[in-house]
């Protein structure tokens, strides 16, 4: 006869636990990214610098942390990585060459620390009257002939338009007849309001040309006589006008490597990313606060060069002021680092530039061409005002 054992509980008896369930489990708690489902181990959190390797298109939702992983990374890997992005977007034998002219010199308002068009400064600059449609013209025709693609002709030495109705009229009419020739037409006027940016949209502008010269937190210590967001509103007239907007900075104004990724995050948050970026180094010009500065190291240059390609893999990367100083082997550092733009010529608005012919040699020795004119132009920016809050810390520049 079976044995039949009751077994009691030796202690007071123990509710029931309630416990959670989930449809999966795995050997490492780890978190999932939502998009990919794939587990991204403790201590490896998803790569910045990575993501922007793999790009397929451009994203405007950079954080300042993730453009400081970019910039510092090693330089041998960063430069390799956006030469490696850059041949992604571009043709990597095809620099768009750009001509200068200051139709306007000297006389300006502003206290720019750098600038000798300053009437503030003594340097020796005489201010000038603006240049004729006629000679303009003539200079965008020489320009065309040896090679350039873009005519920057209205670099004018005014603060805003307010008030010269008789200069944007003689402005537009040299926009017009540039565009006529099969050439960009740029131009940097100042600061522009909405019905001013809607003229030269009507005239054919291509671009227009307004920087916001290095970071918010830097900007003060350089010019205080125009403030970062009217920069800012400029750009959005620009943009919502449906112009190319050319935005970049100056290089070795006293700032520090975060003012680069800072000048970088400012442009790389627009609703859309400029269609070109100048990277200037500051020539010291005798009688500016910064007349007595130190050279910005090359390393720097790169750094920047490199980090906004792989941050705005699409744009045009504008090698610009200071280009001059540099040796050739230097130059072509920045283009494999994704420069892909220089400014070519007699002179840019009040310093030195490479001369066409030099270029010419340079291209044909290391297998570079002019970049042609349908190789630049794309879809015309549209911005909705909804898009662009101008006192938003993201808020920022082409």
């Amino acid at each position: 006869m079976a044995t039949r054992l009751l077994l009691r509980p030796l202690g007071p008896r123990l509710k029931a636990t309630r416990h959670s369930t989930r449809p999966f489990s795995t050997v490492l708690d780890a978190p999932v990214d939502p998009k990919t489902q794939q587990i991204t181990p403790p201590g490896r959190a998803q790569s910045a610098f990575k993501d922007a390797v793999v790009a397929e298109a451009p994203r405007t939702n950079w954080t300042k942390e993730q453009i400081a992983e970019v910039y510092n990374t090693s330089l041998i890997e960063l430069t390799y990585a956006a030469a490696t992005v850059h041949r992604r977007f571009h043709n990597p034998a095809a620099i768009q060459m750009c001509t200068l002219m200051n139709i306007k010199t000297g006389g300006c308002s502003e206290d720019c620390s750098y600038c000798a068009q300053s009437s503030r400064y003594d340097t020796g600059l005489k201010a000038t009257k603006m240049s004729s449609v006629d000679s303009v013209l003539e200079a965008a025709r020489i320009a065309k002939e040896n090679g350039s693609s873009r005519f920057c002709a209205m670099g004018a030495a005014w603060r805003d338009m307010r008030g010269r109705k008789t200069n944007l009229k003689n402005i537009k009419a040299m926009v017009t007849g540039v565009r006529a020739m099969g050439m960009e037409a740029c131009v940097t006027l100042g600061m522009i309001d909405a019905e001013q940016a809607k003229e030269l949209k009507a005239a054919g502008l291509t671009a227009y040309n307004h920087n916001v010269d290095t970071s918010r937190e830097h900007y003060p210590s350089v010019i205080t006589t125009r403030t970062y967001d009217e920069r800012l509103r400029t750009i959005k007239n620009v943009q919502e006008a449906g112009i190319h907007v050319c935005t970049g900075g100056i290089l070795g104004l006293g700032e520090k490597a975060h003012d680069h990724v800072g000048l970088i995050h400012t442009v790389s948050t627009l609703p859309a990313h400029p269609e070109s970026f100048p990277v200037n180094a500051l020539v010291p010009i005798k009688g500016t606060p910064l007349g007595e500065s130190q050279s910005v190291s090359f390393d720097a240059i790169l750094r920047t060069i490199a980090t906004a390609r792989l941050v705005m893999p699409k744009t045009i990367i504008r090698l610009a002021a200071g280009r001059h100083t540099m040796r050739e082997e230097k130059q072509i550092l920045c283009f494999q680092a994704g420069a892909n733009a220089i400014f070519t010529g007699e002179k840019m608005l009040t310093t030195a530039c490479n001369g066409w012919e030099e270029d010419k040699a340079m291209f044909e020795r290391w297998g570079l061409r002019p970049m042609a004119m349908e190789e630049t132009i794309g879809e015309k920016l549209v911005v909705s005002t909804e898009t662009f809050d101008v006192g938003s810390e993201h808020s920022t520049v082409a």
